[in-house]
């Protein structure tokens, strides 16, 4: 889908986070991430959109949780995958998942853009980002940066036709 990206930050084993915390902390990778999805739809699980601070403001909020019930003021619940997807295929609007790690795997197949920030740590993680072949993808340095002694780099991967 041509609508439908995806933004992570990962360590060098795929961590993603611990406790339903992240594992990091970087002012140029929120940064990264508030530019990239300002003015967006963004799609997460119910437990990711739980860990943040409220709605995050300038961006649509679609949350997806089989709770029939679950209601944010402010925000779209859904309950299926095939339910944001339809969603996803009626708008012109682009569409970013945030998490978590259910949610990428799920919704992996259908991004055309992956926007991962690689950070060059070993944590330990009770959650990580799903594999991918990553020759079915170009692959974009669009920038390094080091902060508080941390390598890391902000990938795009553009899926091949």
């Amino acid at each position: 889908m041509d609508n439908l990206s995806l933004i992570a930050a990962i360590g060098k084993n795929n961590e993603l986070g611990i406790d339903n915390h992240l594992l990091w902390y970087l002012k140029e990778d929120m940064k990264f991430f508030r530019e990239t999805t300002a003015n967006k739809t963004i799609i997460m699980g119910r437990k990711t959109f739980e860990s943040l601070p409220g709605l995050l403001k300038g961006r649509k909020h679609i949350i997806l949780s089989s709770n029939k019930s679950y209601k944010v003021d402010g925000a779209t619940v859904m309950q299926t995958k095939e339910e944001i997807l339809d969603y996803i295929k009626k708008t012109d609007e682009e569409c970013f998942i945030i998490g978590g790690a259910k949610i990428y795997k799920e919704f992996l197949p259908y991004c055309k853009y992956l926007y991962l920030t690689l950070v060059d740590l070993e944590k330990e993680a009770d959650t990580f980002f799903p594999e991918f072949d990553k020759t079915e993808y170009d692959a974009e340095i669009i920038k390094k940066c080091t902060e508080d002694g941390v390598d890391f780099t902000f990938m795009k991967y553009t899926k091949r036709l």
